[in-house]
């Protein structure tokens, strides 16, 4: 009674009555026979009929077996049936049967099998929404839902992130997720995870693990060079192919779906990460692209950093290791600045400004190229011996004014690589300082 006058005004209700009907529960608890532990919920059911009679409101009833898991099928499905019986439901007021798995007590294919069964015995099966509610004692709560839904269950019983007594109840969210990644709409709004997951934890004062599926704080965290590199390839192939079906390794949904971002969530980095993952989160977030030797050598000096202070490191903090050790060094050499002559012979003079050591020097030499000519008045002047391996270059930024991005590689005599980034406005500039830099790397 003290239930419908609490409903009193509601707009639609559901009137949830149970009792307990495993072996257990009736020898141990109740100490009752199947035909008195029957009459329990005959009698509940009574009485709640007779009281929806009573109060004015838009009910809906339920009724549950509880311990289901515990009782023999054959069982359970004859008490449901007498309740049926007493509240003769119709396809247009329909009753919930719900089937909870209040103990998990066997493997999820054994509870699937359960939920068959009893949805072929019983009565009024057009009139009835058969429901589960699992627990996760055995750790496979999502799997009995899944698998229970697969047999017949046309209704699940869940709570955010399985907050529940014990080991907790079938997790809503993993649930849903689930459903989302393979394409089935679950009709629940996910896509600002973060702040499920703050409400969350700040009214229950509970904790959100950082392995929970979908919504903890590392689910997509790669720190794994291997990963990290997989993931990268993945990006690029979905961005190159214009795909809209998501298939990168390692990541089961898309972050951006569930409000996560790639770089503070997907690519984390520390002593683990390699070229890869590094060397995709500078693309993506700063526009550089280093080549690969270069994102090895970054790779080693990225690692040395976080081993050093024991962290991981921020994808800020991973530019400042990238600028620190490439770009636009001027010292100990600088080339201030450097004029060329096109020869008729396809070959190129520079007449170049060196400076280092304290003083300023003019000198010319003939190359091949701009940036080789430049490189062999520097060895001239200074009688450094190197090999120009490498030269790349891209624009860094998407606007008329963007700034030039380039890449050199030298090889010393002693085998030694150094590695050098310039950026300009000018695209001859940033191949100079690149250069430079890279000297200076010896």
């Amino acid at each position: 009674r003290k239930t419908f006058e609490a409903v009193k005004g509601a707009p639609r209700a559901i009137i949830h009555f149970y009792n307990s009907t495993s072996v257990a529960q009736r020898e141990q608890v109740f100490k009752k026979s199947k035909e008195e532990i029957k009459k329990i919920a005959v009698d509940g059911a009574k009485l709640v009929k007779q009281l929806s009679e009573e109060y004015e409101g838009n009910f809906l009833f339920e009724y549950s077996p509880e311990s289901f898991t515990g009782t023999e099928p054959e069982y359970a499905v004859e008490v449901c049936n007498a309740v049926l019986d007493v509240m003769q439901p119709t396809p247009d007021r329909p009753m919930i049967i719900n089937l909870p798995v209040t103990v998990e007590m066997s493997m999820p294919h054994i509870y699937a099998n359960q939920i068959e069964w009893c949805s072929k015995h019983l009565k009024y099966r057009d009139s009835v929404i058969l429901s589960t509610h699992p627990h996760n004692d055995r750790g496979c709560g999502v799997a009995d839902a899944e698998l229970a839904v697969l047999a017949g269950a046309q209704r699940i019983e869940c709570c955010l992130f399985g907050n529940g007594e014990r080991t907790g109840n079938v997790d809503a969210i993993t649930l849903a997720m689930n459903m989302y990644s393979h394409g089935v709409d679950p009709h629940l709004d996910f896509s600002n995870m973060p702040a499920i997951c703050e409400v969350y934890e700040r009214v229950t004062r509970m904790h959100v693990y950082e392995r929970t599926p979908y919504a903890g704080a590392l689910v997509f965290a790669a720190f794994s060079g291997s990963h990290q590199d997989a993931i990268a390839k993945g990006m690029t192939w979905r961005r190159e192919k214009q795909l809209h079906q998501w298939t990168c390794p390692y990541i089961p949904i898309d972050p951006h779906d569930i409000g996560r971002t790639y770089d503070a969530d997907v690519i984390r980095i520390n002593s683990q990460s390699g070229k890869g993952g590094i060397g995709f989160l500078l693309q993506q977030n700063y526009g550089y692209n280093p080549p690969p030797k270069m994102r090895e050598d970054l790779g080693y000096r990225v690692k040395d950093v976080s081993d050093h202070e024991h962290r991981e490191l921020s994808v800020k903090e991973v530019l400042g290791v990238f600028e620190n050790s490439y770009l636009n060094h001027t010292q100990p050499l600088n080339v201030p600045d450097a004029h060329f002559i096109q020869n008729s012979d396809g070959s190129i003079t520079a007449n170049v400004v060196v400076t280092g050591g304290g003083s300023t020097v003019k000198c010319t030499a003939t190359g091949n190229g701009r940036l080789d000519a430049v490189a062999t008045a520097i060895e001239q002047q200074t009688g450094m011996h190197f090999t120009l391996v490498h030269y790349s270059e891209h624009a860094l930024d998407s606007d008329t004014n963007s700034r030039a991005c380039s890449y050199v590689g030298l090889k010393w005599a002693s085998g030694e690589e150094t590695w050098g980034c310039g950026t300009h406005t000018d695209i001859i500039v940033a191949g100079i300082k690149a250069l430079v830099s890279a000297i200076n790397n010896k």
